[in-house]
């Protein structure tokens, strides 16, 4: 490039003073020129409350005008932040050709990456076909319709042998030791004498509460599984996965119980959606999430409570009955996800979303802080707990899930404390605390006369 061009980009300016290249992006507001000469806020290192607001200013405080004007100042300033200072645009000519040149070599490059995503989501499709029998097989042995054989027996005890092996390496490990109070099966103290279960006169069939186990197992669920879902989740007996297509790509989990006292449905089913368009790093951006209505037989509804009271009427002496409905945490609520904010006018009228320009921005920071943990448990499923049921049956698979040696320690031992008082509570899956109260949760009232 010519010197002329050159200082066409660097701009004129005093030849008395090194000169500095304009950069792509704004200036930070500390080398700024307007924000020289003009002071920051001082603050106290003790805060005095019962100070006399109305003494003078000392000598040396901040100028109170000087001090709006950098506030208006630097808060203009920060909206700039990521916008463009006008270098690309004062290119020459032919540099700005070469730019926009490439872009659209990019723009190819943007579409490779999505025919590889595209070609990514079709392959897992073949390989999910390829495990199906897999777990066909997997679900005929947990439900009592097969054993397994000779051979399956042998692979799964030198697996665990192997696993028993690298525990022993990290006995000392805090996380192990977590591991181990974790576990839905209490181990044993090492110098007490290892006796091995009797089986009992009625067989047991299959693997009982399964999949109720290898959900407590999974760090977050464990927080959404309350005492009162135990008892419907013991009737789960397989959890399948299925890509779809149609009206958007994506995938379904699907839930199977066997006939129970609670609700209605054999299936529950939670869809999540991608959007059309790839994220700007070229992975799937979720679109929206669905979920199965469940049919809840008479009384039986789990994210709900029914409290009773009786009213006289203090005119006519009569008695009637006030059946006060609150919602309740539930691991159900899984099939009632929350919808996605946005600005677009069908999909708010269609129901797929909610208008976010009238949320509030507290009330939008829980929305999304919803959507980020119902979309990662919606990746959990197809990702971890799918494939790796019986890692999390078994708890081995809490040995590779991050933040697992954070967990209380001194709260675990309490809850041992209290299992060891009753011999009935030894083969029951562990029970995680009630999951925190819903915010902003309504209140419905329901009235119905005493005839």
């Amino acid at each position: 490039m010519s010197n002329s061009g050159a200082r066409d980009i660097a701009g004129s300016g005093s030849s008395g003073q090194g000169k500095t290249a304009p950069t792509p992006v704004n200036t930070p507001l500390s080398n700024a020129p307007i924000s020289q000469g003009l002071s920051r806020p001082t603050v106290p290192d003790t805060i005095d409350e019962d100070a006399d607001t109305d003494d003078d200013v000392e000598e040396g405080a901040a100028d109170p005008t000087a001090q709006a004007l950098y506030n208006l100042v630097s808060g203009r300033l920060a909206h700039l932040v990521g916008q463009s200072s006008g270098y690309v645009e004062n290119l020459p000519p032919s540099v700005k050709r070469r730019v926009e040149g490439l872009k659209g070599v990019q723009d190819k490059q943007t579409e490779l990456e999505a025919q590889l995503k595209r070609e990514m989501f079709d392959l897992e499709k073949k390989y999910l076909a390829l495990h199906a029998p897999l777990y066909e097989r997997r679900r005929a042995i947990l439900v009592g319709e097969a054993e397994p054989t000779d051979e399956e027996i042998k692979a799964g005890e030198a697996i665990t042998a192997q696993d028993k092996e690298d525990e022993d390496e990290d006995e000392d490990d805090e996380l192990v030791q977590s591991l181990a109070k974790l576990s839905t099966k209490k181990q044993k103290d090492e110098t007490e004498t290892k006796t091995e279960t009797e089986e009992p006169e009625t067989p047991t069939k299959g693997v009982p509460q399964f999949w109720l186990t290898a959900l407590r197992n999974h760090i977050e669920l464990q927080q959404l599984i309350t005492e009162r879902d135990e008892e419907a989740l013991g009737h789960l007996f397989d959890v399948r996965l299925t890509y779809i297509e149609e009206p958007a790509l994506g995938y379904q989990i699907t839930f199977v119980f066997e006939e129970n006292p609670f609700f209605e449905n054999t299936e529950l089913h939670k869809t999540y959606y991608y959007q059309k368009e790839l994220g700007y790093g070229s992975e799937y951006m979720y679109a929206r999430a669905e979920g199965t209505k469940i049919k809840w037989k008479e009384d039986k509804d789990l994210t709900k409570t029914v409290e009773i009271k009786k009213q006289r009427n203090k005119n006519t002496n009569r008695t009637r009955l006030v059946r006060r409905t609150q919602a309740v945490p539930s691991f159900f609520d899984f099939f009632s996800p929350p919808l996605p904010p946005s600005s677009d006018p069908e999909l708010i009228e269609a129901g797929l979303a909610v208008d976010g320009d009238e949320l509030e921005k507290s009330e939008l920071e829980e929305l999304e802080e919803k959507l980020e943990l119902d979309y990662q448990l919606g990746e959990d499923f197809k990702e971890k707990i799918i494939p790796r049921a019986v890692d999390f049956f078994t708890g081995k698979a809490l040995r590779f899930e991050p933040g697992f040696s954070d967990v209380d320690e001194d709260s675990e031992d309490g809850d041992e404390d209290e299992g060891e008082d009753s011999e009935s509570d030894d083969d029951q899956p562990r029970r995680a605390p009630a999951a925190p109260k819903k915010k902003g949760e309504a209140e419905k009232a329901e009235e119905c006369k005493n005839q």
